[in-house]
C-alpha cells in the first residue's frame, strides 16, 4: 500500500482545499464579507468535504491526469468567484443557474461589465497562479514521468481500502457539518430562515453566500435547479382587527377556502385572508376619475433631480408629491422583474427572472385590472423590442388592454445595444396613440429606454447633449449618462405640452419612478453629482413622484419602494381592490409601516439599517431594537417574500378567480333549490 507521505489522495486533497479556502478569503475581504464568524467553520468542513470528492475521484488517474484536474478545478474555483463579484457589483445579485436567461444581457455589456470589475476582485486569481508556479517548479518524477496508462494499477487491497476510508471520513464530515445547520451558536440571532432551510433551498444568495462560502452556494445553486426545493412555510393564521372602515365581504371567499382540499392554496388563502384591511384615509379617491400615467424611468438615479439640466422633471418634482426616501432595489432581472412588481404589489422570485419565467399567470389584482373593473382604457407601452422581456404576453395577462411595443409604435430603434431608440420620439408617438382614445379615461403605462446604459462608448442619445457639460469635470461615461437624462426629460417635456394643448393636464395623474439605479456606472462616478455615500443600499436611492397640475407640492419622508405603487394609487383612486391581495401596502395610510426592503431581505428606515448577507444592524438614532423586536420584523419580511413566491408558483389569483366563480355559482344554487323546496 502507499505511503501516505506518497498518497496522490491527501496530497490532492491538500492543493484544493487550501485553495478553495484561500480564495474563499480572499473573496470575503474583497466583497467587504465579515471574515472571522462561525459561519467560517461551516466553510471550512463544507470545503474538506468537497476537497475529498473531488480527490477521491481524481485519485483514480494517472499523475498527468491527475494534476489537468487538480489545475482545472482550481481555476473554475478562482473564475466562478471572479464572475459571481463581478455579477454583484454590476446588478447587485449573485448570479443563478434560474437567472441563466438573462446572461445574453451580460454578454451584450460585456465591456460594461469587464469595466466595472473592481481591482481587488482579480487578487482571487493569486492562488492559480501560486499552484501554477509550484508545478511548474516541481519537476515530475521519473516514475510519474513513465506512467502511460489512463488508469493506474494498485495493490488487490488497496481500492476497498480507499474506497472504505473515504467514505468514513466522508460520514464524519458531514455528520460535523450537520451539526453546524443546527447548533444555535452558529445560527445568526436575527436570522428567521434556519440555516437548515437555507441549505436545502439557497433562495437568498447574499445569505448563503456568507453562510455556507461562494463554492457551497455555487453547488447549491445546481442541485436546486435539478431538483426543485419544496416551500415549507409556517406561519400562525391570526384573526384580522376587523374594526376597518373599509368593508369587505369574505363569504365567498371563505367558503373557497373551508372547501379547498390542496395544502398550498388553502395556507396561501388562509394567510392573506387573516391580514388587517387598512382604514379608507384622507387620500381615498383624491383622484377618482381622473387619466393616469406611470412611467417606469429606465436607469434614474437623483442625479435627474436638477433644475438646470432637467427642467421638467424637476417641475413635476417640485410641484408634486415627492417622497424623498424611495428605493429601487436591484434583483435578478432588475428592470423585468421591478415592473412587474409594480404592477402586482408581489415581490418577485429573487433568484429568477420571475417575469419572463412566470410570463402566463393572470393577476386579477393587477393595476391594469383594477383600472379595467373602473372602465378605463388600460395600454402600456415600451420603445424597445422583445429582446429581454416578452412583455407583449405579459402584459396581457396582467390585463392590458393593448401593449405597443417598438416595432408597433414605427419609431427608429436599433439591435445593437448601444443604441437605444429616442424616448422623445417614443413619447410623441404615445400620445398620439393614447389622447385619441377620449372616449372615456384612460390608464396608460410607459417603460423608456433612452437612458439605459452603455454609458462607456458613444452612442447617439448618449452623445446628443454631451455638450452641456463641457464645463464640468465629469468622466466622459457620467456625461454619456446625463445626455441620456436629457433625452428623457425633453420627452416629460412634449408629455405635459401634449397634455396641456389637449386641456388634459388637470385631469391627469402622472407617476414617475426609477426601475433601477445607473448600475453601469462606479459609486465614485456617481459622487461626482450625488454628495451622500452610496453604501448600505444608499446607491438605490431613486425619485418616485406623483404629480397633478392641481395638487399643492409636498414631500413625504416614508420609506418606500415599487412594491407599493399599485396600493397606493389603488387608494388615491378609490379603485375596488383588497389591501389584503398586496405584499405592498398604501403608502400615504397613517397605518403604513415606514419601511423599505431589499432583494435580500435587508430593509432600512429611520431608524435602522439591518443588513440581511452579514446578520447586523446599524442606527441612526439613540433608539434601538430588541433582537426580538428585529426578529419580528424579519419574519414578516421573510414571510411575505415566501408568500409572493407561492402566489406567483401557483399562479394563485388565476386559481382564486375562477374559485370564487364556482363558489358563487354554489351558492346561486343553493339559493334556487332552496326556493324550490319552499315552493
Amino acid at each position: 500500500m502507499t505511503k501516505i507521505k506518497n498518497s496522490k489522495m491527501l496530497k490532492n486533497f491538500i492543493v484544493i482545499f487550501s485553495y478553495a479556502l484561500l480564495t474563499e478569503i480572499i473573496f470575503r475581504i474583497a466583497s467587504n464579507i465579515k471574515l472571522w464568524d462561525t459561519s467560517i467553520i461551516r466553510v471550512m468542513i463544507g470545503y474538506a468535504i468537497i476537497a475529498t470528492v473531488v480527490s477521491f475521484i481524481l485519485s483514480w488517474f494517472n499523475s498527468t491526469l491527475n494534476k489537468i484536474g487538480v489545475i482545472f478545478f482550481s481555476f473554475l474555483i478562482s473564475l466562478y468567484s471572479f464572475l459571481q463579484m463581478g455579477f454583484n457589483n454590476f446588478i447587485g445579485v449573485y448570479i443563478s443557474i434560474n437567472t441563466s436567461s438573462q446572461l445574453g444581457a451580460v454578454v451584450d455589456y460585456i465591456r460594461e461589465f469587464l469595466a466595472s470589475f473592481l481591482w481587488q476582485y482579480y487578487l482571487v486569481f493569486i492562488p492559480f497562479l501560486a499552484l501554477i508556479t509550484i508545478y511548474i517548479i516541481l519537476k515530475l518524477r521519473k516514475k510519474e514521468e513513465k506512467e502511460k496508462k489512463f488508469l493506474l494499477k494498485r495493490s488487490h487491497y488497496e481500492y476497498p481500502i480507499r474506497i472504505v476510508s473515504t467514505l468514513i471520513v466522508l460520514l464524519v464530515l458531514s455528520l460535523s457539518y450537520y451539526g453546524t445547520l443546527k447548533v444555535k451558536f452558529m445560527q445568526n440571532e436575527y436570522q428567521t430562515v434556519s440555516n437548515l432551510e437555507l441549505f436545502k433551498n439557497p433562495n437568498i444568495p447574499s445569505i448563503a453566500v456568507n453562510e455556507f462560502g461562494i463554492l457551497t452556494y455555487g453547488l447549491l445553486d445546481i442541485k436546486t435547479a435539478l431538483i426543485e426545493p419544496e416551500e415549507n412555510i409556517n406561519f400562525v393564521i391570526k384573526e384580522n382587527s376587523n374594526d376597518s372602515n373599509r368593508i369587505i365581504d369574505d363569504t365567498l371567499w371563505q367558503k373557497v377556502i373551508d372547501n379547498e382540499k390542496n395544502s398550498v392554496m388553502k395556507n396561501i388563502s388562509n394567510y392573506l385572508i387573516s391580514q388587517d384591511i387598512p382604514n379608507y384615509n384622507e387620500y381615498t379617491g383624491l383622484f377618482e376619475g381622473k387619466n393616469l400615467i406611470v412611467i417606469m424611468m429606465e436607469s434614474v438615479n437623483e442625479i435627474f433631480i436638477n433644475k438646470e439640466f432637467y427642467p421638467n422633471f424637476y417641475k413635476m418634482y417640485t410641484e408634486g408629491w415627492a417622497f424623498k426616501n424611495n428605493y429601487s432595489p436591484r434583483n435578478s432581472c432588475s428592470t423585468g422583474n421591478n415592473e412587474f412588481s409594480a404592477m402586482t404589489g408581489l415581490y418577485s422570485i429573487y433568484n429568477n427572472c420571475t417575469a419572463n419565467k412566470f410570463k402566463n399567470n393572470t393577476y386579477s389584482t393587477s393595476i391594469f385590472n383594477l383600472f379595467n373593473n373602473k372602465d378605463y382604457n388600460t395600454l402600456s407601452m415600451h420603445d424597445y423590442t422583445e429582446a429581454y422581456y416578452y412583455r407583449r404576453t405579459i402584459h396581457k395577462n396582467l390585463g392590458s388592454q393593448k401593449y405597443y411595443g417598438v416595432e408597433d409604435l414605427g419609431i427608429e430603434y436599433f439591435n445593437e445595444y448601444r443604441n437605444w431608440a429616442s424616448d422623445e420620439d417614443f413619447m410623441e408617438v404615445a400620445m398620439d396613440i393614447t389622447l385619441e382614445q377620449n372616449d372615456k379615461p384612460f390608464m396608460l403605462w410607459l417603460t423608456s429606454v433612452s437612458s439605459h446604459q452603455p454609458y462607456v462608448v458613444p452612442s447617439v442619445e448618449g452623445d446628443k447633449y454631451t455638450y452641456l457639460f463641457d464645463d464640468l469635470d465629469y468622466p466622459m461615461d457620467l456625461k454619456r449618462y446625463m445626455s441620456k437624462l436629457k433625452t428623457l426629460d425633453n420627452a416629460l417635456g412634449i408629455l405635459l405640452q401634449r397634455l396641456e394643448e389637449k386641456d388634459m393636464l388637470d385631469d391627469t395623474v402622472i407617476a414617475l419612478f426609477g426601475d433601477h439605479y445607473p448600475y453601469g456606472l462606479k459609486n465614485n462616478t456617481l459622487n461626482y453629482v450625488l454628495d451622500y455615500d452610496l453604501s448600505d443600499y444608499e446607491v438605490e436611492r431613486t425619485p418616485f413622484i406623483i404629480y397633478n397640475s392641481e395638487l399643492e407640492a409636498k414631500e413625504f419622508n416614508q420609506y418606500t419602494s415599487f412594491i407599493n405603487l399599485t396600493p397606493t394609487i389603488a387608494n388615491l383612486f378609490n379603485l375596488d381592490y383588497d389591501p389584503r391581495l398586496y405584499m405592498g401596502f398604501d403608502i400615504l395610510s397613517p397605518e403604513y409601516d415606514s419601511r423599505v426592503t431589499y432583494a435580500d431581505g435587508s430593509w432600512k428606515n429611520d431608524l435602522a439599517y439591518y443588513n440581511a448577507a452579514n446578520g447586523q444592524i446599524k442606527y441612526y438614532t439613540d433608539k434601538e431594537y430588541s433582537v426580538d423586536e428585529v426578529k419580528e420584523i424579519n419574519q414578516i419580511i421573510n414571510l411575505k417574500s415566501q408568500m409572493s413566491t407561492l402566489i406567483i408558483q401557483n399562479n394563485y389569483f388565476n386559481y382564486l378567480e375562477e374559485a370564487l366563480k364556482q363558489a358563487q355559482e354554489e351558492i346561486a344554487e343553493e339559493n334556487e333549490q332552496i326556493l324550490a323546496d319552499a315552493e
